[in-house]
């Protein structure tokens, strides 16, 4: 790891959830081994709200898809609770840029039907009466207590993603793992969506781990409590930011503590990741 890791003030959990140790992983073929990680390691702890950036290709989603349990380890190991990751879990959701929605359900359809299934795999009996309750709670909750019966292809693409968010929510899992979720949508969108997931996050009674993929460096500022910076295969630094909560976008971008953050952001991912893509390039 770099210098650049900030001190943090924030009063966080010393309670570890998630804990990734020397966690490496190819892609074997005939001809050739593609390495996605290698030797990566980071703790996270309850409750806290990890933003994870990088230029692209450098394993952002490789990795979060080994915390979801979609991607095996080569070697090394991810545990969660203590608990080795080899599959999807009940205390996960996830959150995708594409919505990832049955197009032939509606808006509460598709929340109810997340819900019950969940509580299915939990060992845990819920009505459907039930499950429609906290779909229909949660779509009121983002702000679409007025579409609940529409379906996807009726909805807007801001829209659809609520729809994704309330899902994810009302499942009740104790990580949320978000890979790209507003990279889609335009600025306006993009803006709203982040002040809706920073107020369900900050309001949740049992306050969610959030994992955040993004190549936006000012969205990673504005949500994360810390900000892991990944090179190409492994992380580069982690820096905390010491902005206090609640935030709200344009005064969080007036800080000095943001344009700091920016600065440094920036300098990482046009100086230090160019000379290390061009040292990979001539073999030193």
């Amino acid at each position: 790891m770099s210098e650049y890791i900030i001190p943090n003030d924030f009063e966080k959990s010393d309670e570890t959830v998630i804990e990734i140790k020397n966690l490496s992983l190819s892609y074997e073929s005939e001809k050739s081994t593609d390495v996605a990680l290698k030797d990566v390691n980071l703790e996270i702890k309850k409750g806290e709200f990890i933003c994870i950036v990088g230029p692209s290709g450098c394993g952002k989603s490789t990795l979060l898809s080994v915390l979801e349990g979609l991607n095996k380890a080569t070697s090394g190991e991810v545990r969660i609770n203590g608990k080795v990751v080899d599959s999807p879990g009940v205390e996960r959701a996830a959150v995708f840029q594409n919505y990832s929605l049955f197009p032939w359900m509606t808006a509460l359809q598709n929340v109810s039907f997340a819900v019950y299934e969940t509580q299915k795999k939990r060992g845990k009996k819920i009505s459907k009466k039930n499950a429609d309750e906290i779909a229909a709670n949660f779509l009121n909750r983002v702000e679409l207590n007025h579409f609940e019966n529409k379906l996807p292809g009726e909805l807007s693409g801001g829209m659809q993603q609520r729809v994704a968010i309330a899902r994810a929510m009302a499942c009740n899992p104790e990580i949320l793992l978000m890979d790209e979720p507003f990279g889609a949508l335009d600025a306006k969108i993009r803006e709203s969506l982040q002040s809706l997931l920073l107020k369900l996050w900050r309001e949740d009674e049992q306050k969610k781990t959030v994992v955040f993929v993004t190549h936006d460096l000012s969205e990673a500022i504005l949500l994360a409590d810390r900000i892991v910076f990944m090179m190409p295969l492994r992380i580069h630094s982690i820096i905390d930011v010491n902005i206090p909560r609640p935030r709200v976008g344009k005064a969080v971008y007036e800080t000095s503590e943001y344009k700091k953050l920016s600065q440094k952001l920036n300098h990482l991912f046009y100086n230090e990741v160019t000379d290390f893509v061009d040292e990979t390039e001539v073999g030193l």
